[in-house]
């Protein structure tokens, strides 16, 4: 190859150094969450060779990590079909449909049972660092599509796959605790005194809370639940700070809200910020962290310079998250550059336009890139917007592995039954809370946890209630 002053004036690609039947090699599946055993039961199905790679020590790792945390949406919407196919031909019975388990019910009940059908096509411990395609970095091109995708592992092992769906997720990779999308200032080195979302607050991190003063910045629904777990405990100061200007947005719709769960969460924490529990700062963007003695003082600065103080002892980031496409840099990949979502699912998933209740069916063709065999689905592939569900994930593995079958008419029907007015009725919710407390939960119907509110006299003052779980 020689250069002239306009660049290379001819690049010549080599041969792949790929197996010759590139099509042999497993289609493999990163992740062994909710979604990526659902699009292992899909290629199961039909037939197809798949190895799952999960880089926990168990399946459903980050689910396990929020095993605390109970759901707002009921088993019918969090098993996917192919699976409860596998499962009950395997004789497997379904947990009560109209329930709404924890994360350690999910696993428990459901992906533990339904990965033991995968045996040895999972692979745990098995964190992949690095995607290319074997012999190409991301600027050849001629016979890219031919060869097969090389997968590094962080202990330094490389597969090859014929295709890749990508199921990793955006647990693992919270968004900064500053405003504007930037770290605040000192907050590496603070970072002790900073856990992200959902600890479990009434459970095994009890110790590390109660008694302390406790600020929780987010306005979502992961900083819900954490603030009414915080009000179980007794001593326990509470400060909750949030960039708008109100917290209306976090309150919902109350008893309008198509998930009564959800709906509750919001009546149940305006009533302890109303009366007092929980002290609301406004208008909050954080800008500065430093230690004060035994403190944190944290800045708030909002974009006018004005600056609020506040000292905690510990911090919750509830702050969201984001996805992490590092692994795939020698992809070609085209991502919308506000959610980094695909950019054909982006303005179908738009938190501006959408909840998670009008997000419309999408599959294989909103999911593709430039790439060609590399899909990532599920709540990665929503970026940063918080309209999630685990079914609407199901769908999409549903469809890409259609399409990875060569069965483009079924990959293109796609088809989801999102919660609606009257999923979840009222009655149940209120039967389920009496025996494990109330479900609250995270990004519209993913995460929740397992409470009963203090109640509040009619003077205002909030008397401690115990955790019924």
């Amino acid at each position: 190859m020689s250069d002239n002053c306009c660049g290379p004036s001819a690049i010549e690609i080599e041969a792949p150094v790929s197996p010759s039947q590139s099509g042999q090699l497993p289609i493999v599946v990163i992740g062994a969450g909710p979604v990526g055993l659902a699009a292992a039961a899909h290629l199961a199905e039909r037939g197809l060779d798949f190895l799952v790679l999960e880089g926990g020590p168990q399946v459903a790792a980050s689910v396990a990590r929020w095993g605390h945390v109970r759901v707002f949406s009921p088993w019918k919407y969090n098993i996917d079909a192919a699976a409860r196919r596998l499962l009950q031909a395997d004789g497997w019975s379904a947990p009560d449909e109209d329930w709404l388990p924890t994360g350690a019910e999910l696993v428990d009940d459901y992906l533990a049972p339904l990965a033991k059908l995968f045996d040895a096509r999972i692979r745990l411990n098995a964190t992949v660092s690095a995607i290319s395609r074997l012999g190409y970095d991301r600027v050849r091109t001629n016979g890219r599509e031919e060869a097969p995708f090389l997968l590094r592992l962080e202990n330094g092992q490389e597969l090859q796959a014929r295709a890749i769906i990508d199921a990793s997720g955006t647990y693992t990779s919270p968004n900064v605790l500053g405003a504007s999308g930037l770290p605040a200032h000192g907050e590496q080195t603070v970072a002790e005194r900073i856990d992200h979302a959902l600890p479990d607050v009434l459970g095994t991190d009890r110790e590390r809370y109660e008694g302390s003063h406790v600020l929780v910045v987010g306005a979502g629904h992961s900083a819900a639940t954490t603030l009414l777990a915080l009000a179980q405990l007794k001593n326990t100061p509470i400060t909750w700070a949030i960039r708008a200007g109100s917290a209306g947005r976090t309150y919902g719709g109350g008893d309008a809200d198509a998930l009564p769960a959800r709906g509750a969460l919001g009546t149940r924490l305006r009533a302890h910020v109303d009366s007092g529990r929980i002290h609301l700062l406004t208008g909050f963007f954080t800008h500065t962290v430093e230690r004060d003695g035994d403190q944190v003082r944290v800045v708030s600065r909002d974009p006018s310079g004005a600056e609020q103080t506040v000292r905690a002892d510990r911090i919750v980031s509830a702050t969201g998250y984001r996805p992490d496409h590092s692994i795939a840099g020698e992809l070609r990949l085209d991502t919308d550059p506000i959610l980094g979502a695909p950019r054909a699912l982006a303005p179908l998933i738009d938190p501006n336009a959408h909840s998670c209740g009008t997000v419309p069916a999408h599959g294989v063709d909103e999911l593709a890139h430039p790439e060609s065999g590399y899909y990532a689905v599920g709540v990665k592939s929503y970026g940063r917007a918080p309209t999630f569900l685990m079914a609407t994930g199901y769908e999409q593995v549903r469809s890409v592995v259609a399409a990875l079958a060569g069965d483009w008419e079924a990959a293109r029907e796609v088809r989801l039954e999102l919660p609606d007015t009257g999923v979840c009725s009222s009655n149940l919710a209120e039967a389920q809370e009496q025996r494990v407390g109330l479900a609250t939960g995270i990004s519209g119907g993913l995460l929740s946890a397992p409470l009963q509110l203090a109640s509040v006299s009619a003077t205002g003052s909030a008397s401690e209630g115990g955790c019924c779980g």
